[in-house]
């Protein structure tokens, strides 16, 4: 069950459209984070066009230089996160970045457009020019699941990450939980496995190419 009822769900797609709050800062390792540095509205969409992406689609293929990652989505219980990620995804927003953030046993970080270039030192710093709230609920955050990453409660934007350990109880409740892996395990243990820097980065760029939506 989501936290939000169907029209806290639109009020927070207003949101998505409009923009929201004041940047924030990184807050430690243990945790995927984002840290958005600046605001901008973003293109508007009515909440009709917003509301069709999850009517007509409910999975996608995450195509990266690695192989493919096909993800379902709770679209009843993260309604607001899955159209935001559907909306970049359709846009091409996520096209040629990169998973900046790996953590063997841990999870893999992508979703930042400042990845696109060959400066890692600003990677987890992006975001689409706005933030929008938690949709917190049941699902438990364990191997396979697709979460946003945040920089604390209601700091959404772009980022997101892939779970690959078994459990991780230390996350539920503080990341939205809006979908989990349907095929491609296998591909994430290949990127948990690339060589990283001190900074968690990979030596080897893991590069998002494209993501597909599907039926």
């Amino acid at each position: 069950m989501s936290n939000y009822d169907n029209k806290d769900a639109i009020n927070q797609i207003d949101a998505i459209k409009n923009g929201l709050a004041p940047k924030v800062k990184q807050t430690g390792k243990s945790a995927p984070v984002s840290d958005e540095q600046k605001q901008t509205t973003p293109p508007a969409q009515t909440n009709k066009q917003l509301e069709e992406l999850s009517a007509n689609f409910s999975q996608a293929i995450i195509k990266t230089n690695f192989g493919e990652i096909k993800v379902k989505f709770y679209t009843k219980d993260a309604l607001v996160t899955v159209n935001n990620f559907m909306n970049l995804a359709k846009k091409g927003f996520y096209n040629d970045t990169k998973f900046h953030r790996v953590i063997k046993d841990f999870m893999i970080q992508g979703g930042d457009p400042n990845s696109k270039d060959n400066d890692w030192s600003n990677d987890g710093q992006g975001g689409p020019g706005y933030q929008f709230q938690d949709e917190i609920n049941n699902h438990k955050i364990i191997k396979g699941s697709l979460a946003m990453a945040n920089a604390g409660p209601n700091t959404n934007g772009s980022q997101f990450f892939i779970v690959t350990a078994e459990a991780t109880p230390h996350l539920d409740g503080k990341h939205t939980n809006f979908g989990y892996i349907v095929s491609g395990l296998d591909i994430i243990e290949k990127i948990e496995n690339v060589k990283t820097n001190e900074n968690d980065h990979p030596t080897d760029d893991v590069i998002i190419q494209k993501i597909e939506l599907l039926k």
